[in-house]
């Protein structure tokens, strides 16, 4: 910067040859006494180092020389003046730059400095420079700090000593010097003042962190060039990329002050896969941050981001860390094709969690999906010994004991967490995962607990919307997320997508939406809560599939506050090696409360609550269902609940603690109740009163128990006398044992109320 070039502001005072009248014996303002007519001072046209100069007699203590032109002061701008002297005879004086500072209606500003460092003459005939910086700021080199407050100045010299000596003095010089001061001026530094080359193959790692040192609050600039470094770099100041780096895969940039996506495309040039990678790698390797924002950009993605292979120093993971802001878009290319691998197996149901002698076990990656006769609903590769030719599966398969043929499907997913053993607390925040119908969402890490997904969006998944290939979903919280199915315009049957699974224990899924998928979520773990939730098929043909799979029998589960629409829960325990119930719990601590569950247009047969038994002499062992609202619409359906007997019934004798009370049915033609109030009119004499429930009992269940028995009239033999007895009741009476026998002592008439029960 040079105000006399850019803006023609004019420095520079007249030279001595253009007259002595504007150079003043005083302070230089307007009026004072100049050396025009002096007899101590005279214009000397030829010196021998001096093309033209003033020679003056010190006659004074403090001889005073002083441009009476006003010298303007303006901030930012640096002044340096400079004038060139020799003795010629007599005493040697000190000579030092010196000015008078005043405001722009000529009063003077005083309590300033106003003059520079002093120079003792010491020789005759020697030329000698002195100079001075007068500005506005209090930086380093300027020996005249003035503020704001003077809007001119008056510049000349001082000669201090002893009287009676000569001097020659030049021309003096002022000049704006304000780019001496730039880089201080600035609020930046360039990487490449600090040695980086910027050339693309010389490694700038040494420099960058010099730079980054150097800053000192202010930021760093990285001016355009291709800087490799070879080595990782942390920046504790600001930084702004005109130019690019490139970084080997190990090396991690780590921007302390800009830690967010936008910064990171900047620095790899506009790349935001490779922008990704590098933020997600500090992530994980640095305590600065808790989270990296992605910028609310969109990043379009050619191939799966594999976060453990951006992060190749890290297998596992423990800290808290969020991915926040932004959207993931998978665009077209064939990284995104699944692959499938079919080799021969061997399970066993006392191994229950391996694979053994698995063919071609080399091809087959973990986390591919596992097919084959016997094998339940998402069941995953957690696990590969290539050595020992055996697989670890995500769970038990239900009726595969032998040796035969499977299939391993593995889906492609934006982001793609399974190469981590064990990954904690990691947060997936306001994200959308625009699958565009050619890849997955997220696959979590094998292991892990309590990781979160919040606030996303599934956006047409081809596959699965977040796959659990291990116990990845340990305690995790799946919450207030949308998953939107790509198969919408599929009828079920011919659905294959499925928003959510899990195999561990603890997870929350609440306050989410998922349309048309085949399922829901297929849930594996126990102690869940599934809350608030709102799933639909939305089918106006073809069947309907399970919105909710519970796959344990023993599943401690909590189903609430749901909108289950056009589709049900089912129950299975497809997950027993041994599916035949020996001994335990049965099916088990499952609620099913305050949900509103609707059907339409569905066949008669369509039920909400399906229990699915895999093998022999299995029950229900607490079961609570209260609270809902269950409707048929466009039609009616029988009954709310019913065993899929595909395998096996229920044992209907052996049930224990179930619970169906203050339900609403609407448009269901049987609404079950257990405890079941049962009202009976006896209308012709009878020893024996036949009591039917009508299969109001859940499950078709057998009349087990009777709780409570009211007389409402007065028992009435053939006489019609009053009979003062008490009947007994036999239960399981019938051929489908839900008919319960009240036993008089002869034959009466009368009406009575009973609560009957399926369960013991």
């Amino acid at each position: 910067m040079n105000k006399a070039v850019t803006d023609g502001v004019v420095f520079m005072p007249t030279p001595f040859s253009q007259g002595l009248d504007v150079w003043s014996r005083s302070d230089g303002t307007p009026g004072s006494d100049t050396y025009d007519t002096d007899a101590n001072a005279a214009f000397v046209p030829a010196d021998a180092d001096f093309a033209g100069c003033l020679e003056l007699l010190k006659i004074s203590g403090t001889q005073r020389l002083r441009y009476t032109g006003d010298t303007p002061i303006l901030p930012g701008c640096y002044l340096r003046v400079t004038a060139r002297v020799k003795a010629i005879s007599g005493v040697m004086p000190a000579v030092r730059i010196a000015a008078w500072a005043g405001r722009e209606n000529g009063t003077e500003v005083t309590g300033l400095p106003v003059t520079g460092p002093s120079v003792q003459l010491t020789s005759y005939g020697e030329v000698v420079e002195v100079s001075a910086i007068v500005g506005v700021g209090d930086r380093g080199g300027v020996d005249m700090v003035w503020g704001t407050e003077p809007d001119l100045g008056h510049f000349g010299l001082d000669l201090t000593g002893a009287n009676g000596g000569v001097v020659r003095i030049d021309d003096i010089v002022i000049e704006d010097i304000t780019s001496v001061f730039l880089r201080t001026l600035m609020n930046w530094v360039d990487v490449r003042d600090y040695g980086a080359i910027g050339d693309g193959s010389t490694d700038d790692s040494a420099a960058f962190e010099a730079a980054d040192a150097a800053a000192n609050g202010r930021k760093v600039l990285v001016s355009a060039g291709n800087y490799r470094l070879a080595s990782s770099v942390t920046f504790e100041s600001h930084v702004e990329f005109e130019g690019r780096v490139t970084m080997p895969d190990a090396a991690i940039l780590s921007l302390t002050k800009d830690f967010e996506l936008s910064t990171y495309v900047d620095a790899f040039g506009g790349d935001e896969e490779t922008a990704l990678k590098k933020g997600l790698q500090s992530l994980l390797n640095n305590s600065d941050h808790e989270s990296f924002d992605l910028s609310g950009r969109r990043v379009s993605l050619s191939a799966p981001i594999d976060v453990q292979a951006a992060v190749d120093n890290r297998d596992s993971y423990a800290q808290r860390r969020v991915l926040r802001n932004g959207q993931l878009r998978a665009e077209t290319s064939s990284a995104w094709d699944s692959t499938t691998v079919t080799s021969q197996g061997t399970y066993s149901a006392s191994n229950q969690w391996q694979l053994t002698g698995v063919t071609n076990i080399a091809n087959i990656e973990v986390g591919s999906l596992v097919e084959a006769a016997g094998v339940g609903r998402e069941i995953y590769v957690q696990a590969v010994n290539v050595g020992a030719q055996s697989l670890t599966l995500s769970q038990p398969l239900s009726d595969a004991v032998g040796t035969q043929s499977y299939s391993f499907t593995r889906f492609r997913y934006l982001l793609d967490f399974s190469g981590f053993s064990r990954l904690d607390k990691f947060e997936i925040e306001d994200v959308e995962f625009q699958c565009n119908e050619l890849c997955s969402g997220v696959m979590l890490a094998r292991t892990g607990v309590v990781n979160v997904v919040r606030n996303c969006v599934f956006n047409r998944p081809k596959d699965r919307g977040i796959t659990s290939p291990g116990e990845g979903c340990q305690g995790m919280l799946i919450d207030h997320n949308q998953f939107n199915s790509a198969e919408g315009g599929l009828t079920t049957q011919n659905r294959r997508s499925v928003a959510i699974n899990t195999n561990a224990n603890d997870v929350k899924i609440r306050n989410n939406r998922a349309s048309q998928f085949r399922h829901f979520a297929v849930v594996s773990g126990g102690n869940g809560v599934i809350a608030n939730n709102h799933f639909f098929q939305g089918d106006e043909s073809g069947i309907r599939s399970a919105g909710i799979v519970l796959c344990l029998k023993n599943t401690n589960t909590t189903v609430s506050g749901n909108y289950v629409d056009n589709c049900f829960i089912e129950w299975t325990n497809e997950r027993d090696p041994d599916p035949d119930f020996v001994s335990g719990f049965g099916f088990s601590g499952l609620s099913i409360t305050d949900n509103v569950f609707l059907c339409s247009d569905m066949s008669a047969q369509f039920s909400f609550i399906v229990v699915k038994p895999y093998g022999q002499n299995h029950r229900i062992n607490g079961l609570n269902v209260s609270g809902n609202l269950f409707r048929a619409s466009g039609g009616t359906i029988d009954r709310v609940e019913r065993v899929d007997t595909s395998f096996e019934g229920l044992n209907l004798a052996a049930m224990r603690k179930v619970y169906f009370t203050n339900n609403t049915f609407l448009n269901v033609e049987i609404g079950v109740e257990n405890p079941l109030l049962v009202s009976h009119a006896q209308n012709t004499h009878a020893q024996t009163w036949v009591i039917d429930t009508d299969d109001r009992l859940p499950f078709g269940g057998y009349a087990m128990e009777i709780e409570s028995l009211v007389l409402r009239s007065r028992p009435r033999d053939t006489s019609n006398v009053s009979v003062f007895a008490t009947p007994y009741c036999s239960s399981r009476e019938g051929g489908a044992q839900d008919q319960v026998h009240a036993v008089w002592p002869e034959p009466v008439l009368g009406d009575m109320t009973l609560r009957v029960r399926m369960d013991n």
